[in-house]
């Protein structure tokens, strides 16, 4: 199964990006993360991306007789390759980006049904912007929102930070 095909799968895409951040889960991590999900899916799931080399065993650890193991990404950020998106069809491309879609609603759902929620405090936020970009100013632009979004994803969790999700989605119009 190619990447591309892990990731489409919209559970498969839940798991990957629970564990984004160089986070390291056990199952019982993640039904705790998902708990909407059946847990015979869930295995059945992360035994795909493991196989699909996904996802990595980190550690291993004998609990009441059995292993839990504690998963992370082999990948900081796995993600459809250019080779992989260009063999895809028009009907692929759109499943990958409802899958997207659907995964950015089940995230704001998720932040909206939490007690304590405050758009402005926690500085959710959305919005669209149009920019008129010669190709050579469009690089440079990749380049610099490259360089800063970089420069924080070696940061690791700590007291005061909080796990936050950016999301984008560049195209023409």
């Amino acid at each position: 199964m190619t990447t591309a095909e892990l990731l489409l799968h919209p559970i498969r895409l839940r798991i990957v990006q629970a564990l984004l951040g160089e986070r390291m889960l056990t199952t019982a991590d993640l039904r705790a993360e998902l708990p909407d999900v059946p847990s015979a899916t869930l295995y059945r799931q992360i035994a795909a991306l493991v196989e699909g080399e996904l996802l990595e065993v980190a550690a291993e650890r004998k609990v009441r007789g059995t292993f839990e193991r504690t998963y992370r990404l082999r990948t900081a950020n796995p993600h459809v390759s250019a080779d992989e998106a260009a063999g895809m069809s028009t009907e692929e491309h759109r499943q990958a980006f409802m899958t997207f879609v659907a995964s950015l609603l089940a995230d704001f759902d998720r932040y909206l049904t939490r007690d304590d929620v405050d758009l402005g405090r926690d500085g959710v936020g959305y919005r669209k912007a149009a920019l008129y970009l010669s190709d050579e100013e469009f690089q440079d632009f990749l380049r610099e929102l490259r360089a800063v979004i970089t420069s924080r994803l070696a940061n690791q969790p700590a007291p005061g930070r909080t796990r936050r999700i950016l999301s984008t989605i560049l195209m023409p119009d």
